[in-house]
């Protein structure tokens, strides 16, 4: 969708809130808790920034007629497409990253495509924190798909955003935009 609406915005960022709090509101294998999401994706307080992102990625009111594999949602998950800020994992590195799976999906399945991600995209996370990929599982499926999955990483490539933002603000600041409201 070219100029999506604020509807269509909307959307989104319910889709991928929702996500984010699936474990809070329904149960599931491996499921955590805001405190164990924040523990284990904050290596050092400093470092406390994640990106989103959201798979698969329909327009509002369109529902999926295909069936989505976790090989596909996987793939798509670490999509920079998909990512919710306009930063590419590729200009850094993940220090750890979540991915939380909605629908009939095995855990099996999702621990050796966690692993095979993490295995050939071995360049773009750090070594020296092991174990760097938490999974969570729940078996009830956003409205509309049958399979989704959220991700939640803490990359290093968020400096481009922040970057952006820094010359964005200072260029407004030069021509005094904004201040004497």
């Amino acid at each position: 969708c070219p100029n999506p609406s604020y509807g269509d915005l909307n959307y989104l960022v319910s889709a991928v809130m929702s996500g984010v709090t699936t474990c809070l509101r329904f149960p599931g294998q491996l499921n955590s808790d805001l405190r164990k999401l924040a523990v284990n994706m904050v290596p050092f307080p400093r470092l406390h920034f994640f990106m989103v992102g959201f798979a698969p990625l329909t327009s509002r009111g369109a529902h999926s007629f295909r069936a989505v594999s976790v090989p596909e949602l996987t793939q798509q998950m670490f999509d920079p497409k998909n990512m919710m800020a306009a930063s590419d994992f590729r200009n850094g590195r993940y220090l750890t990253c979540c991915a939380i799976l909605r629908g009939k999906v095995a855990m099996k399945e999702v621990e050796d495509q966690m692993r095979n991600v993490q295995n050939k995209n071995a360049t773009y996370f750090v070594e020296w924190i092991p174990n760097n990929i938490q999974t969570a599982l729940c078996a009830i499926p956003p409205r509309g798909l049958k399979m989704s999955s959220t991700f939640i990483g803490n990359s290093t490539s968020i400096q481009e955003l922040f970057k952006r933002i820094g010359e964005q603000f200072t260029a407004m600041f030069r021509r005094k935009a904004f201040l004497h409201w």
